[in-house]
């Protein structure tokens, strides 16, 4: 397992974590030059969505990461990621 999360940080991944208060998130990503972090924080209220139970982690798609940066809930409905162009 350590080997596998060394070769995932380093391929472009996004890790997000929260606070335990739940009132701040923190992105951490490799850009093939070094490590970005940063940070998310809401002044009022707190980011309520986040995995729970025996498995703490999820793979969320790329829209479902967009709704949480945004203080959304990931798990609801949302268009597909693209769709096909009508000639």
């Amino acid at each position: 397992m350590p080997g596998e999360v060394r070769r995932r940080s380093f391929s472009g991944y996004l890790f997000i974590f929260r606070t335990r208060r739940g009132t701040a998130i923190r992105v951490l990503q490799y850009d093939g030059q070094g490590f970005r972090l940063a940070t998310n924080r809401l002044s009022k209220g707190r980011f309520r969505w986040w995995p729970t139970g025996p498995e703490a982690a999820r793979k969320p798609r790329a829209h479902q990461a967009q709704l949480l940066l945004a203080a959304g809930n990931p798990d609801a409905s949302a268009p597909p990621a693209w769709r096909p162009l009508s000639t």
